[in-house]
């Protein structure tokens, strides 16, 4: 039943995705996302040897490292997804979107729980890292090449580096679109300069 929520979400979510067949046969986010499904199974029974070998090899075959370990919810679409680096103690909540590069990662500080937990319905854009034993809340969304190290709330946007929370309410966001509050700041700083260089001059 996996695969079939799978399948969907990818045609929900990706509009060059134009068949079934297409999405199940040429998509290495779904790919991946199967053949951690089977590595899991083995880490959770034991047989953590065979499910590294398994999720090594998706790693050659995709370009995308999910270890066995880490737990993912239903209906995660990875589009593009090359250079995706997923943690042993990730966690993912239901229908998330990567994009590629993204990083569920640690920092090297922390045992034990070592990487982030996902919250449902969060969108992590290209080449973001998240990374840390803290949580993202639901409906989350991370713009393209930030670096997140602590803890997001619910339906908050977080962008840039290091990541900071945006909020802009009514607004559908995306990786594309989302402002970064460092160009903004950079802006007003060069304003007030204007501003004081005007006042100096008369």
């Amino acid at each position: 039943m996996h695969i079939i929520e799978d399948i969907r979400a990818y045609k929900k979510n990706d509009p060059a995705a134009r068949s079934v067949a297409e999405i199940l046969l040429l998509y290495n986010g779904l790919h991946a996302t199967i053949d951690y499904r089977i590595a899991h199974w083995l880490h959770t029974h034991g047989l953590r040897f065979l499910a590294r070998s398994i999720s090594q090899w998706s790693k050659l075959w995709t370009g995308i490292e999910i270890h066995p370990g880490a737990k993912i919810g239903r209906r995660l679409v990875i589009d593009h997804g090359t250079g995706i680096v997923i943690g042993e103690t990730a966690e993912i909540g239901d229908d998330c979107l990567l994009y590629q590069g993204v990083t569920l990662g640690g920092t090297g500080k922390d045992v034990g729980k070592r990487h982030p937990t996902i919250g449902n319905n969060v969108m992590v854009g290209a080449g973001a890292k998240v990374l840390g034993p803290f949580k993202v809340g639901n409906n989350a969304r991370i713009a393209a090449n930030s670096v997140v190290l602590r803890e997001v709330p619910e339906n908050a946007t977080v962008v840039g580096v290091p990541g900071r929370i945006t909020r802009i309410c009514g607004e559908k966001l995306d990786h594309i679109h989302t402002p970064d509050p460092i160009m903004i700041e950079i802006e007003m700083l060069k304003m007030r300069l204007d501003a004081l260089e005007h006042k100096t001059e008369e």
